[in-house]
């Protein structure tokens, strides 16, 4: 399990990239109340939510030091 580098919170890795539906272009979408990641500096980064994922955007050098 990953852990969210802003809540601490563990993450369920396979539940954060498991799609829930498509766009109408046919573009595949997950639900980000089940987790969201985002890849930076070369590796995937799990957070439980938007809000975390927005933190860590805003200031990643505080939670990856």
């Amino acid at each position: 399990m990953a852990k969210d580098p802003v809540c601490d919170k563990e993450i369920d890795e396979e539940q954060a990239r498991a799609e829930s539906s498509q766009t109408s272009h046919g573009a595949t979408e997950v639900d980000p109340t089940q987790g969201t990641r985002i890849f930076h500096n070369g590796q995937w980064i799990y957070f439980c939510g938007l809000d975390c994922r927005g933190k860590f955007l805003a200031s990643p050098d505080s939670y990856t030091a």
